[in-house]
């Protein structure tokens, strides 16, 4: 004899990192039944603040694609800003605090900036788990038919960081990348 069990099936990507699960303050982006959200939501309060249902099962990790194409490439033009200002003589430090008071402020400018600015690199969020992202959204945008210009270049830079070792380190690290001449040149 059989049991037939009811089986619901929920994908809830987070956004906010290791200090947001710690605080309870994470982006939930979860996909899955409507009907499911009454049951959820206690579960999705423990670990976060903003809680949104995107859609069916699988929308999560679309709205996760989403905010990684925006997060990165944020990080890649923190780098080129940087790597411009060095090219003209002008400390990055000063530039990023100009610009934190302006229309360009973000959390990427400030968290990776600030670690562009001081030159730490070491694992905030490892450049790894970036590409491993971008690896995936990449195939999916294929897949789909779906053109993404700036994505496909933030992907090659993504991939010259890794080519140089560095997938261990922070994802500032694309200043490295850019100082290292980009694309195509090596440093070994």
């Amino acid at each position: 004899m059989y049991t037939v069990h009811e089986v619901d099936f929920v994908d809830a990507p987070v956004s906010g990192g290791g200090a947001g699960a710690q605080s309870a303050t994470l982006a939930i982006m979860w996909g899955g039944k409507s009907a499911l959200a009454t049951r959820l939501q206690p579960l999705f309060d423990v670990l976060g603040k903003t809680v949104v249902h995107i859609g069916e099962s699988g929308a999560g990790q679309v709205a996760k694609a989403c905010n990684q194409i925006i997060m990165v490439a944020a990080i890649e033009a923190t780098a080129e800003a940087a790597r411009l200002a060095a090219a003209a003589g002008i400390d990055f430090a000063k530039v990023r605090s100009a610009m934190l008071g302006g229309s360009a402020g973000s959390r990427v400018l400030d968290v990776f900036g600030g670690r562009m600015a001081t030159r730490d690199f070491a694992a905030g969020v490892e450049a790894r788990l970036h590409h491993k992202d971008y690896a995936l959204l990449m195939d999916e945008a294929t897949r789909l038919g779906a053109a993404l210009p700036v994505s496909a270049t933030v992907w090659q830079q993504l991939n010259a960081l890794m080519g140089r070792g560095w997938g261990h380190d922070d994802t500032s690290s694309l200043l490295r990348v850019l100082e290292a001449g980009g694309v195509g040149k090596s440093t070994r």
